[in-house]
């Protein structure tokens, strides 16, 4: 990943061990010197470092040893956060379509989306943004062909096996199924995200 950037790979797969174990490898790293900062992803660990401090192939070794050595992370009690969400209208404009590619009544996504306690992987695209999983596979759904260019803050989508909260009006190409008044995102709060990776999400729907 250029002259001052690794990234390792440890699987393809949605998988919430492969995700606890990419944490628990940022946590190693990050007390190996020269290392500037890292972010883990689904799968995946982006290690940057100062190549003026540590060179590529020395902390490539050592980074390496860990992944043999490390154990794996134990389990944790995750925090459980409740998601009121409004689902379909004008609020979940996408609900139809998703019950339409699954071959579904709306009021089935609706049962399937809500049945499940997801997994927070990570947050990223937009400050308090989760990706989570994995979506039931009935109701996964492909992204739209053209983003919006305004997605309202709270909605709720889905992309593929993952589901997802906007944390605030941006553009979006997730299918939105419904929407939120949750504060996902508030900068004058420490910490100003309401969710972190490792948490468990869970979705319950509201009348409109």
């Amino acid at each position: 990943m250029g002259d001052a950037a690794l990234l390792v790979e440890l699987g393809a797969e949605l998988d919430v061990a492969l995700n606890a174990r990419a944490h628990a490898l940022a946590r190693y790293v990050e007390t190996l010197r020269g290392v500037v900062t890292t972010t883990p992803g689904y799968t995946t660990l982006l290690v940057e470092y100062d190549p003026a401090l540590r060179e590529y192939d020395a902390l490539r070794q050592e980074i390496e040893n860990a992944l043999h050595t490390l154990d794996a992370p134990p389990p944790r009690a995750a925090r459980v956060i409740e998601i009121p969400t409004r689902y379909g209208g004008a609020d979940g404009p996408d609900l139809d379509f998703v019950a339409w590619h699954s071959r579904l009544t709306a009021a089935q996504v609706i049962q399937l989306h809500t049945r499940v306690v997801y997994h927070v992987f990570m947050l990223g695209f937009a400050p308090g943004f989760p990706y989570l999983g994995v979506v039931d596979e009935k109701i996964a759904a492909p992204r739209l062909e053209t983003p919006r260019a305004r997605v309202p803050a709270g909605s709720v989508g889905i992309a593929g096996r993952q589901t997802g909260i906007y944390p605030r009006e941006s553009p979006g190409g997730w299918r939105l199924i419904g929407r939120t008044d949750a504060k996902l995102f508030d900068p004058t709060q420490e910490p100003p995200t309401l969710l972190r990776a490792g948490d468990c999400v869970r979705f319950s729907p509201i009348e409109h």
